[in-house]
């Protein structure tokens, strides 16, 4: 048995301790990945499915590759964590700051974010893999046992350290640090500890020199992500000026996603951006919101129902028209609710529609609230939500919810979707088609093109889908009792023969448990 500082009973208690704490730093470096991949590229679950996959098939190849250190295995693990800790710790930076400054260049670099986030997962997940035979190496030099009891307990310490943090990533990390400052911070405890437990209890299996190296190793990783911790804010202040520019006077996570919000007083445009994609600026989002709701607002339209739209920009719209009698409003998030209220800039812009007496938020699960609605609640129900690419609103769009919303609609009554982009993305676009074809609703397409200079994360152009019940597909007219600032019955028939000219046939619908954009 090789000299300890401390008893065999105490030593093994050290080392569960610290595959405790690895592990629990291993999967926040996971979930970060997944976390900041799912805010700055979109669609979470097949960010989720590129980072697991990749990372674990990485640590299949990493645990093999260990196998040559086991000798060393002292020296291999401290390396390995100190490596860890500094690719795991800078990972949402080295993310960040490729997506803002290298983003909007187009061509190869557009896919950069994306390449990154393989070559990270890869990365972490080979040195996670390393870690476990060197660990089992380390844990049978303080007391031999069989090979099963001592993975037993190597695996319970890992797998417990997994759970707490997987708990401590979304309800500590998260809220109090962020996603920067957290995998800055992860890595800090993921490096001292691990260099605590080899030059602690094993620092006679290392030589001097390994000794000087691995401490001079530590120190610089530690150095690293101190000063990355302290300017963290900094980074993030230039980052979010290189994507959405000089103006950005507004910043804040609200739970559910990051807003930002730029310019908008002194007579400069208002900027919106929702998780880095624009959502609204003056003059583009008018266009858009008009063209959401105005023509679905040609017939009753006494009730209405918006389901998104937490910025009060389509109940501008909707409440343009003096015979509305009751706006209820769905958004899931109530911090953008509140900001859309107070803001100066952006309830200028929707013309304090949030404060009119005939508007409510009603809560935050739209597809629950169509199910609690009575049947012909509503005579236009508009659905301002980010398009069916984006996963976390899927269900928003598949033939079940637009069951339900037919059933919510009164006679006459009609639907107005915001379908996503349609040159970019036609099959998607045609595919909301055919699901409101299948639950019983007939539509006809327009489009609109984007703006003309694209802000980050614009999409180009814009789709809608006016559909009702059964029957013939609407007819795209104008509301008499209001004049839209921007569409024009000339504009409105071009936007549907540009929209008649992308159709995909014979797609299928998307439903709850077969989602297909």
């Amino acid at each position: 048995m090789p000299w300890l500082p401390v008893r065999p009973g105490t030593g093994r208690f050290l080392v569960l301790a610290g595959v405790f704490v690895c592990a629990a730093c291993g999967l926040v470096y996971e979930l970060e990945l997944v976390a900041l991949a799912s805010y700055l590229i979109g669609d979470s679950v097949t960010q989720a499915s590129i980072v697991l996959s990749v990372m674990v098939f990485a640590m299949g190849i990493g645990s093999l590759a260990a196998k040559r250190l086991r000798r060393y295995a002292a020296a291999g693990f401290g390396a390995v964590e100190a490596v860890l800790a500094l690719v795991g710790g800078s990972s949402a930076m080295v993310l960040y700051a490729v997506f803002a400054w290298t983003g909007g260049w187009g061509g190869l670099w557009a896919d950069g974010p994306r390449v990154l986030l393989v070559a990270f997962s890869l990365a972490i997940g080979l040195l996670i893999g390393a870690e476990v035979p060197l660990l089992m190496e380390l844990i049978q030099r303080i007391r031999r046992q069989d090979a099963g009891g001592a993975v037993a307990d190597l695996f319970a310490a890992d797998y417990v350290g997994a759970l707490v943090g997987g708990l401590a990533f979304p309800f500590v990390l998260l809220p109090f640090l962020g996603q920067l400052t957290g995998a800055l911070v992860t890595g800090t405890v993921n490096a001292a500890v691990g260099a605590a437990l080899v030059l602690g209890l094993f620092r006679r299996d290392l030589s001097r020199r390994a000794r000087r190296l691995l401490i001079a190793v530590n120190v610089v990783v530690l150095a690293v992500l101190a000063c990355a911790t302290v300017l963290a804010d900094d980074f993030e202040h230039a980052a979010r000026r290189a994507m959405f520019g000089p103006d950005v006077r507004v910043a804040l996570r609200t739970g559910l996603q990051e807003v930002v919000l730029a310019g908008g007083t002194g007579g400069r445009p208002l900027g919106l951006f929702l998780d880095g994609r624009s959502r609204a600026g003056d003059g583009d989002e008018r266009r858009f919101h008009e063209a959401l709701v105005q023509p679905a607002m040609a017939g009753p339209h006494a009730r209405v129902l918006i389901l998104g739209g937490g910025d009060g920009l389509a109940a501008r719209e909707v409440l343009r028209h003096r015979d509305v009698r009751r706006v209820d409003l769905v958004e899931a998030d109530p911090g953008l609710v509140r900001l859309a209220r107070r803001d100066p800039g952006l309830s200028a812009l929707n013309e304090h529609a949030l404060d009119d007496p005939r508007l409510r938020v009603v809560g935050p699960d739209a597809f629950g609230r169509l199910r609690a609605t009575v049947t012909g609640g509503y005579d236009v129900v508009v659905s301002d939500l980010p398009g069916p690419g984006v996963t976390e609103g899927m269900k928003l769009y598949s033939q079940e919810f637009y069951g339900i919303a037919r059933r919510v609609l009164a006679p006459g009554g009609r639907l107005a979707v915001h379908a996503g982009p349609v040159l970019r993305r036609p099959r998607a676009f045609w595919t909301v088609d055919a699901t409101l074809r299948a639950a019983g609703l007939r539509a006809t397409a327009y489009r609109l093109a984007g703006p003309a200079a694209a802000a980050p994360g614009a999409p180009g152009d814009w789709g809608f889908l006016l559909a009702v019940e059964g029957g013939r597909a609407p007819a795209l007219r104008l509301p008499a009792d209001v004049r839209p600032l921007t569409l024009t019955p000339g504009s409105l028939a071009a936007a549907a023969a540009s929209a008649a000219g992308t159709r995909v046939p014979g797609l299928p619908p998307s439903t709850l448990v077969h989602p297909r954009h």
